[in-house]
């Protein structure tokens, strides 16, 4: 049996990978500072689900805390370190880009350092597709250029794929880095565009649709998305003896056991189709607010999963409409509505 640490173990994410790996036997250890970005009793309620396992534990702290996390590498000396807390938010970013420094830049040192000193055998950690920034030639491939990020959110991401690939390179990690695409489910952020729009057609109040509803997203089912990481976790990126011989899909660096991988469902949905599904599924009209694209934002997203599928075999296939679904359902019955 493994044992997994996963970082941002009370968030969206971290809280659907830490049930599939309980689920699949896995012993895991959860990391999370609980911090005020959104509701914290949304994340007190996804830790009280996790801590239902006897094989979850999780201590409350922050990354930015070297010595709280040390001394956690150094009690439970964890195989693989799942990596996916952060300071989330395109918009934000906008607003408070210290606290991006701080947890996305020292945040991710501090777990790269663990993980190095204790020999971890897999290191996973979460980019965004967000890194792709200006590039407009789509669907987008991690071979593209991601030179020019339009958020200081993605400047921190791109410079977490390149820590880890330095970190791979000088001390042999095995680093997996990986690119989501617009993830939305059930127990998903209240600042997140879904949870937004079910919550104003629900009560009755404008939804702002940016960009006039011509926007495209490659949205990606959150249970597609950790059933994606786990697979990722047995495809331990082994550094090459021969660079000529990685297949031309293969990201697996020529210098280091690191590759980056994009998590998408490889369909891009234009954003006012999205409301009308949410306002088929809701039963009601939604009040549209319709608005110019904002800062920093793109016009469109659209992952190439081809990698993906030849690392794992596996393809998200979850229809939006059924995705929808599972997310008012479960809207509903966390709000009582």
């Amino acid at each position: 049996m493994r044992k997994v640490l996963v970082t941002g173990s009370a968030g969206f994410i971290g809280f659907h990978l830490a049930r599939l790996l309980l689920e699949q036997g896995f012993d895991v250890v959860g990391y999370d500072a609980i911090t005020d970005y959104y509701d914290v009793n949304l994340k007190r309620r996804r830790h009280a689900m996790l801590h239902q396992s006897p094989r979850f534990r999780a201590i409350e702290a922050r990354l930015e805390d070297f010595a709280q996390l040390h001394s956690l590498f150094a009690d439970e000396r964890p195989d693989v370190v799942v990596h996916l807390a952060a300071q989330a938010g395109v918009r934000y970013s906008l607003e408070n880009p210290r606290s991006y420094l701080e947890s996305n830049l020292v945040g991710t040192f501090n777990v790269m350092e663990c993980a190095r000193e204790f020999a971890v055998g897999h290191l996973l950690m979460a980019s965004t597709s967000s890194v792709y920034g200006a590039n407009t030639e789509m669907p987008y491939s991690e071979h593209h250029k991601t030179d020019h990020p339009l958020t200081f959110y993605a400047a921190t991401k791109k410079a977490n794929e390149a820590m880890g690939h330095s970190y791979a390179h000088l001390w042999n990690l095995p680093t997996t880095m990986f690119r989501f695409f617009t993830v939305y489910g059930p127990w998903g952020r209240p600042d997140m565009a879904l949870f937004k729009f079910v919550k104003g057609i629900l009560e009755g109040t404008p939804i702002d649709i940016y960009n006039n509803g011509e926007m495209f997203r490659d949205f990606t089912y959150v249970a597609d998305l950790v059933k994606g990481i786990r697979l990722l976790i047995d495809a331990v990126p082994v550094r090459p003896e021969d660079p000529a011989a990685i297949p031309a899909w293969d990201t697996l660096s020529p210098a280091a056991p690191w590759r980056v991988v994009n998590i998408g469902n490889s369909d891009k949905v234009r954003l006012a189709d999205f409301v009308d599904a949410i306002e088929a599924e809701c039963g009601r009209p939604a009040i549209r607010n319709y608005m110019e694209i904002q800062k920093g934002d793109v016009p469109a997203t659209w992952a190439d999963a081809t990698q993906l599928f030849e690392l794992t075999g596996y393809k998200p296939t979850t229809d939006i409409r059924e995705g929808v679904r599972h997310f008012v359902t479960w809207y509903r019955d966390y709000f009582n509505v």
